[in-house]
């Protein structure tokens, strides 16, 4: 007779295979996630990174430039020209006349260097910058007749003999007792053959510096090719009316040449005769 023996422990333990426990399943489920979610993150950022990266070649290529690279920025007023307009807002018109006066004399001063270098229109252009800076006040009267007179002389260096006339008479305006700007437009009266007005100036002269040999010498000078001036405008102006006369008179058969003029010796009047 045989006897048949339950199968051990061991024999069941084998043929069943024991389920993981749950507390297994949920910690390699919760890492298997964990390992998911970091890969993904890391994908992310990855891809991130490589927009950016292409996003900064594209605007490398486009000439793009950021808020720090860009050289656009507005660049904040100095404090120095803050600082020299307060100046002037504290200036009285007092101090500013004298501020603008000493600034005109700067600029005469740059245009005597610039005629004793013979630059005459540099010099006249210095000179034109200092009367326009002075300002329109008895102060300034001194310097801008003197910058009027100099530009005077430039225009005589030039042969500017109109404008040599116009700046010293000018000049005279403001003084009129410059000799300078006297003999200066007496002389541009000469060579414009204006000899009765270098006479006058002349004499002006004469009566400011009695002393003064230059404007005697050239009165005396003048004086024969005055009188020959007006002698031929004299008969300039008589030719004139001669011809107007004729014009009329020849309506009647007659011309100016049959009237004769006859001067008495002794009242220095004329008498009309009248001669076939």
């Amino acid at each position: 007779m045989v006897t048949i023996e339950p199968a051990s422990e061991d024999v069941a333990d084998q043929r069943s295979p024991k389920k993981p426990s749950a507390c297994g399943e949920n910690s390699q489920g919760l890492n298997n996630s964990e390992d998911l979610q970091s890969n993904g993150v890391s994908r992310e950022l990855k891809k991130g990174a490589e927009a950016e990266g292409h996003l900064d070649a594209d605007r490398d290529a486009e000439g793009w430039e950021t808020a720090s690279e860009g050289g656009n920025e507005e660049e904040a007023p100095s404090v120095s020209a803050h600082i020299e307009d307060s100046y002037e807002d504290a200036m009285t018109d007092e101090e500013q006349k004298q501020r603008s006066l000493a600034q005109a004399n700067e600029a005469k001063a740059e245009g005597n260097r610039s005629f004793a270098a013979g630059e005459y229109e540099t010099a006249l252009s210095h000179y034109a910058s200092a009367l326009e800076i002075a300002p329109e006040d008895p102060i300034a009267n001194e310097v801008r007749s003197m910058c009027f007179a100099n530009r005077a002389v430039c225009c005589y260096k030039l042969r500017k003999y109109d404008e040599t006339v116009k700046e010293s008479t000018k000049a005279l305006e403001l003084n009129p007792a410059y000799l300078k700007a006297l003999v200066k437009r007496a002389e541009a009266h000469e060579r414009l053959e204006q000899f009765e007005e270098a006479i006058a100036d002349m004499n002006k002269v004469l009566e400011l510096e009695p002393s003064n040999e230059q404007a005697r010498g050239t009165i005396i000078r003048l004086e024969p090719l005055a009188a020959e001036k007006r002698e031929k405008l004299k008969e300039e102006m008589l030719g004139k009316l001669k011809d107007l006369g004729n014009s009329l008179l020849g309506r009647f058969g007659m011309s100016v040449d049959n009237f004769k003029a006859v001067k008495d010796p002794n009242s220095g009047s004329y008498s009309i005769s009248f001669q076939r």
